[in-house]
């Protein structure tokens, strides 16, 4: 009979665990949370200090009941939860459940789960860190009372299922953000030069860029362009410098969660959201032919980039036996102070160096085999010498101007040997040894080339992460879930890697910098996550968090509640007339944004897509443009008699021809401009009159 009872929270992880083991121990899962607040109540006890409210989560009674016999039968018990908050208060709660002596359970962790970090976690069993446990419940309640209050106005406001929350309302203000500065970005023109030069007993002519005079100039017009192109026509040039020298690139540094979700969308094009489930099912647990079933890396959710002392000498000795000794490293590599790091866990690395890609590849499948390989490959290199590169300068005068020429060549791959990233794969320039300072060179061409501005990039999942890891939003655990949400509430779409705001979202995100400006200010979220790690580390007490945020949030709730009172949203009436019935139809709004429905309804269920007229006559065939959305919610312009008239624009166009070249203006913000590319003129947009 089992002596002892371990309980993880993850089913997957039981069988791995258990051979581990043996017979004396009985290894159950609790399958994550077991208590939680309830659905149906605010769940917190405001009157009382703000005690919680917890009650067994619906459909758990059976499996706690199967934990409770399993509890009473062992001497003892180990709550082997994840290591993180979350873990540490699900292995409270679990404590509340079992209704066991305290003395009799314990609390392990481990950063693998291989045999070794599991038999040595369990000599290790400590208490529970309450501050953790504190931490989690802070966070939790915080989220409880921005999502259960917040969320029934938005219910009011936009009239369907919305919801808002701490983390999610930030992160979709920020993609707002970002649109909008796109939307009113004007292009500005700038021209660039590149020269072609002869050079004697050499079959290439040396390509270099226009550099200035002592200083970077920058031409900013075809006048700029023609002022200079006239004064090196009758130049003669050569070459006044050559310069060579070495460039170190040192190795990147092992994976967080976030670099891991950024790394992982960039190279092997995953979803936040895939990469996680695939690096779970990685650490939980995979069955290799010969090994049986093993965890094969670390623990995935982690901010810190420190590894144990045991991972940093096998894979020096590993690096030096395979690639040698020159291969290794001299130092490890930290990170800047001043970053915010939970330095509880490792990075995420392989559980064995010797464990290769290659050789697991047959028991993986393939986008297992394709995240592990990013894993070990980044977490080999991080342990190399760096690259270095001979570099060579070139500067090519021709009367006051100057041109420039750079290449660079390996002389010692280093940790490229094993990992390259996108930038190592561009292909470097190539310079002939002959070139010496004072060559006489003759100019081929010169070709100028005109440009426009680009406005800044839609955010990807990539950047989007990176984006709330430099803000301090959110942590570890919380990035792949807040993205997730925001598109499964169609707040966002996702087209191609591109995240675009919704109309629904645009909404939202209205209602919300409006009546709640500070829970979608970055600052203030991020001052919340600072206070949460201050509860960890004991400095802070939980209580004093949720006692400081929720009258202000009371407050804010309450005063949008009396605004929302006097704001009456009438279904808005047409002129568009029921095919069914006869009756207008009316504006309705859904989880995906208004459409147009019978007000005869239930008797007549009659639909169709609201498409907004915008006051704008086709540029291509004059009928009335309107405004239409994408399948995934994108809002764009068209005209009303698509299909027969292709007209499409990103942004809304103006009924007001460019007097320059004719072709229709489009709305930036507050200034009108061309929507030809290669026109780059620009008006300011006339004022509205307002109405008496």
């Amino acid at each position: 009979m089992a002596k002892y009872l371990v309980i993880v929270e993850s089913p997957a992880k039981v069988k791995t665990i258990k051979k581990f083991l043996g017979a004396n121990y009985d290894v159950e899962a609790s399958n994550g949370h077991v208590r939680d607040f309830p659905k149906s109540q605010f769940g917190i006890d405001v009157e009382n200090d703000f005690e919680p409210k917890y009650i067994t989560i619906r459909g758990k009674g059976e499996l706690l009941a199967k934990l409770r016999k399993a509890a009473k039968k062992a001497d003892k018990i180990y709550l082997a939860t994840d290591p993180d908050r979350e873990g540490e208060a699900i292995s409270w709660h679990l404590m509340q459940a079992l209704k066991e002596d305290p003395d009799k359970m314990h609390r392990i962790t481990f950063n693998e789960i291989t045999k070794t970090a599991v038999k040595d976690s369990l000599k290790h069993a400590r208490g529970l860190n309450m501050n953790l446990v504190d931490a989690q419940q802070a966070r939790r309640m915080l989220d409880r009372m921005v999502g259960y209050t917040i969320s029934p106005l938005l219910w009011a406001k936009v009239k369907r299922g919305l919801s808002a929350g701490r983390v999610q309302s930030v992160a979709l203000r920020i993609i707002c953000d970002r649109e909008e500065e796109i939307n009113s970005f004007i292009p500005e023109e700038y021209w660039s030069l590149s020269g072609e030069f002869l050079v004697d007993g050499e079959k290439k002519p040396l390509e270099a860029k226009f550099y200035g005079t002592d200083k970077k100039m920058d031409i900013h017009n075809k006048a700029e362009m023609d002022a200079i192109l006239e004064n090196l026509k009758d130049e003669e040039f050569e070459i006044s410098e050559v310069k060579k020298g070495e460039r170190i690139k040192n190795a990147p540094l092992p994976f967080t969660t976030s670099t891991l979700q950024q790394e992982a969308s960039k190279t092997l094009n995953f979803s936040t959201q895939k990469t996680m489930r695939l690096a779970q099912q990685l650490y939980e647990g995979v069955d290799i032919k010969g090994s049986g079933t093993v965890g094969v890396i670390t623990y995935l959710r982690t901010d810190s980039v420190r590894i144990s002392d045991e991972a940093d000498a096998a894979a020096r000795s590993y690096i030096g036996s395979q690639y040698g000794e020159n291969y290794v490293s001299e130092a490890a590599k930290t990170v800047k102070k001043g970053q915010k790091i939970q330095d509880a866990h490792e990075a995420i690395r392989p559980t064995d160096i010797s464990r290769t890609p290659v050789q697991i590849k047959e028991s993986l499948t393939r986008d297992q085999f394709r995240l592990y390989q990013l894993i070990w490959k980044r977490f080999t290199a991080s342990r190399m010498a760096p690259a270095r590169y001979e570099t060579t300068s070139v500067k090519v005068s021709g009367g006051e101007y100057t041109f420039t020429v750079s290449a660079s060549k390996v002389a010692f791959d280093g940790f490229l040997s094993v990992y390259m990233q996108e930038e190592d794969m561009k292909k470097s320039n190539v310079l002939s040894q002959s070139l010496t300072k004072g060559m006489k060179l003759n100019l081929k061409e010169l070709k100028p080339e005109q440009h426009f501005t680009q406005p800044p990039a839609h955010y990807t999942e990539a950047s989007l992460v990176k984006t709330m890891e430099e803000l301090g939003i959110g942590r570890p655990s919380t990035y792949a879930p807040t993205i997730t949400t925001i598109i499964s509430r169609r707040y966002v779409s996702k087209e191609q890697r591109n995240l675009y705001v919704t109309e629904l979202g645009e909404v939202v995100n209205s209602i919300m910098k409006q009546a709640f400006p500070s829970i979608v200010d970055v600052n203030f979220t991020a001052t919340m996550e600072g206070l949460l790690d201050c509860v960890e580390n004991g400095t802070v007490q939980w209580k004093t968090v949720v006692r400081n945020f929720y009258p202000d949030l009371k407050h804010d709730v309450d005063a949008a509640q009396e605004e929302l009172e006097k704001v009456d949203i009438h279904d808005e009436e047409t002129d568009v007339v029921c095919d069914s019935c006869g009756r207008h139809m009316v504006i309705k709004y859904g989880p995906h944004g208004r459409f147009l429905a019978c007000p005869g309804f239930p008797e007549c269920r009659n639909t169709k897509p609201y498409y907004e007229k915008i006051g704008v006559a086709c540029p291509k065939c004059g009928k009335e443009v309107v405004l239409k959305k994408t399948k995934k919610g994108r809002k764009y312009y068209g005209c009303e008699d698509n299909p027969e008239c292709d007209f499409m624009s990103w942004q809304k166009p103006s009924d007001k021809k460019c007097p320059v070249c004719g072709s229709y203006m489009v709305e930036k913000g507050n200034k009108l401009v061309c929507s030809q590319e290669t026109c780059s003129y620009v008006e300011p947009k006339p004022k509205e009159e307002k109405e008496d």
